[in-house]
């Protein structure tokens, strides 16, 4: 029911007036999630779980056999980011660390450890290398480390060997800092020594920007990766002595694909590839033969997932999102396969897919969540064939107060087909005629809006705003067709999408045409000033947050031109004539501007500067249409602070209220 709806009851003659619950605080929304991730230890005697606690997160590690634990906090200002159990007793995690006046915590790029009852607390990886990882401890047992200014993360945990794992390295070119080509020192593996943090090179990248994919031997086989022209190249070894080998390059032959896993004896390895209908499918390449074969192939999307056998040591299902879920099962008969059939069974409706799992297969994390529902960890007994709560991820959120986001595809003008989601305030799913907030994501290319709990539809819907949020061409989802559609199309074909879908809404007579707000956040700031001058009878506000306004300070201004890959990037996606690039820069077009309009800025953006936002209110207010404006002089490329957030929340409110009708459901009566 929405928030304060007025029932009239008629008693004896005398009205009497019932009321609805509150509207839920705008603050639920602005939370984090008080648990992060949940893992199983591979003797499934263990849990290890990340979660807030006072404000920051932090690893704690509970033995199930007697449900105790202990939480170990990283020292001084630090987080816990990601973990992995690299032995049934030890765990390794990375880091993040606030720094200067930025909000969000940043990776520091080091690897810690940790045994399962806090002992031997170790700095493995790093530049604080010979420092210890857990406030408290009497010091590093790492003997003759030495600091190493360079990033590292997790690239096999090596299931058959508890003394050592893989680790990606990318080194940190000081020479380079802040100019042109800082990324030309190649990514490399090495063998780490997961109690002393000794490590031995196995592997070296052919190209910047490249990932690894090792075998289930710990061998390092693949690594794939974009050129400047954001074409994929993949390279091939037959071991770590061998010399690589391009076997694959979409600037020849037109095919983008990736290698995502080795099958069980490694003879062959499956990669994403384009399908039977260029929306993305699942192929295998057969080592010896070196020839694929398509295993699936997306009817309307591309996978966005993979189940693997809970050994680790195979796939058995795909999971894509054409408008909810889908799982497509790869082999039927896998135990794995009948378990989370039977799973999706007790939960219609919601997305079930596993984490990971005990190495005996006897225990599985299970992760149930929905489009109102941020999700809820489970552990599984394939013994028992028991199913037990462990925890949500935000208890606070009541899935019966959210709003369902409903799928929907339509044809673009030009014929290109969109899908996209549209949710309306709980109790007016029915409803005619809503005031709408169109939705554009970031990104944009391979970035794309999916069925889940998302805080910002949320927020809106709970004050009575319906919410369209569409895939336009160059996200990610559809295929790599899809997404190429997209590249130098800012401003024009990629706005036209966006255009057609709010066109779409007011003649399903959702959408009250006369109270229509464009939102978005980086592209999607961009592309809601651009629809306001684009389409300038069509929205009545515009709300840029951390938002591009001017194409060609883009190539001149923020972290992405900094780097010769980036300056490729943008070569691709925009394309080098900048008169058109003006042409397509909302500051350049606001003789055509109509709506009324708010920029929200943070301070210590570096990948949009706050030059874009300031400039844009500069140039409004010469044309005496001053915007409301927002601020935040700590936060970066999207607000983190809760309070921030809260607060960003109250005034977009306020912001929509003002231009396209009260946000909070009104008082109605009804006999």
């Amino acid at each position: 029911m929405p928030a304060r709806i007025l029932l009239h009851l008629l008693v004896f003659a005398i009205p009497v007036f019932a009321f609805a619950a509150e509207p839920v605080p705008l603050a639920d929304f602005a939370r984090h999630m008080q648990f992060k991730e949940v893992k199983i230890s591979p003797d499934g005697a263990h849990l290890a779980v990340s979660s807030i606690i006072e404000g920051k997160v932090v690893l704690s590690i509970i033995d199930l056999a007697s449900n105790t634990g202990l939480t170990l906090r990283p020292r001084d200002d630090d987080e816990v980011s990601e973990f992995w159990w690299v032995s049934p007793r030890r765990v390794v995690y990375s880091a993040a660390v606030h720094t200067g006046q930025l909000e969000a915590p940043s990776l520091t790029g080091e690897l810690f450890a940790v045994d399962v009852d806090g002992k031997n607390k170790d700095t493995l990886f790093g530049f604080r290398k010979r420092g210890s990882a857990i406030a408290g401890s009497t010091g590093s047992h790492i003997q003759g480390g030495r600091p190493e200014y360079a990033s590292a993360t997790m690239l096999d945990t090596l299931r058959d060997d508890d003394e050592n794992a893989l680790i990606e390295v990318q080194r940190w070119n000081w020479s380079h800092v802040g100019t042109a080509g800082g990324e030309d020192l190649h990514a490399e593996v090495r063998r780490i020594d997961v109690k002393t943090g000794k490590t031995r090179t196995v592997a070296i990248a052919p190209l910047t920007g490249a990932r690894f994919l090792s075998d289930h031997k710990g061998a390092v086989r693949f690594v794939a990766g974009d050129d400047a022209a954001q074409k994929r190249k993949v390279y091939y070894r037959d071991n770590d002595d061998a010399e690589w080998e391009l076997i694959l390059d979409e600037g020849k032959t037109g095919n983008r694909v990736s290698p995502v896993a080795f099958n069980r004896d490694d003879s062959s390895a499956y990669f994403e590839c384009g399908g039977s209908k260029n929306r993305g499918g699942l192929c295998r390449w057969d080592i010896e033969a070196r020839t694929f074969k398509t295993l699936w192939s997306g009817t309307e999307s591309e996978a966005i997932g993979f189940e693997e056998t809970f050994d680790g040591q195979d796939l058995f299902a795909i999971r894509s999102m054409p408008g909810r879920p889908a799982i497509a099962l790869l082999d039927k008969n896998a135990p794995e396969a009948k378990i989370l059939v039977e799973l999706m069974g007790q939960f219609p409706g919601e997305d079930v897919h596993f984490g990971n799992a005990s190495k005996d297969g006897k225990k599985a994390i299970v992760i149930v969540e929905a489009d109102r529902d941020p999700g809820a960890f489970y552990l599984y007994d394939a013994e028992a064939r028991k199913l037990t709560f462990l925890m949500a991820r935000a208890p606070w959120v009541k899935p019966e107060n959210m709003a369902a986001m409903e799928p929907f595809s339509i044809k673009a003008r030009d014929g290109l087909d969109l899908h996209g989601y549209l949710a309306r305030p709980v109790g007016k799913e029915e409803a005619k005629d809503l005031p709408l907030v169109v939705l554009v994501h970031g990104g944009p290319y391979r970035v794309h809006d999916t069925w889940r709990y998302q805080p910002t539809v949320q927020a809106l819907t709970s004050r009575g705003y319906a919410v369209l949020q569409v895939n336009y061409r160059g996200s990610g989802g559809y295929g790599d067709a899809f997404v190429k559609a997209g590249y130098g199309e800012w401003g024009a074909k990629m706005q036209d999408d966006v255009t057609d879908a709010t066109r779409w809404a007011i003649e399903q007579g959702v959408a009250d045409a006369k109270r229509i707000c464009i939102f978005g956040g980086s592209y999607g700031g961009y592309a809601a000033l651009q629809g306001a001058v684009r389409e300038p009878g069509l929205y009545q506000c515009a709300i840029g947050y951390v938002g591009v306004y001017d194409l060609n300070l883009m190539k001149t201004r923020g972290d992405i031109p900094k780097s010769f890959f980036g300056e490729g990037y943008l070569e691709t996606v925009l394309g080098d004539d900048e008169k058109v690039l003006a042409q397509r820069s909302p500051i350049s077009q606001l003789e055509r501007l109509k709506a009324k309009v708010m920029l929200i800025v943070g301070g210590q953006d570096k990948r949009v500067p706050p030059v874009q936002g300031e400039s844009l209110r500069s140039a409004l207010i010469k044309r005496g249409a001053e915007p409301e404006w927002l601020y935040q002089p700590t936060e970066g490329h999207g607000f983190y602070d809760e309070a921030n957030v809260t607060d960003m929340y109250e005034k977009v409110l306020a912001f929509l209220d003002r231009n396209i009708g009260q946000g909070k459901a009104t008082e109605v009566a009804s006999p």
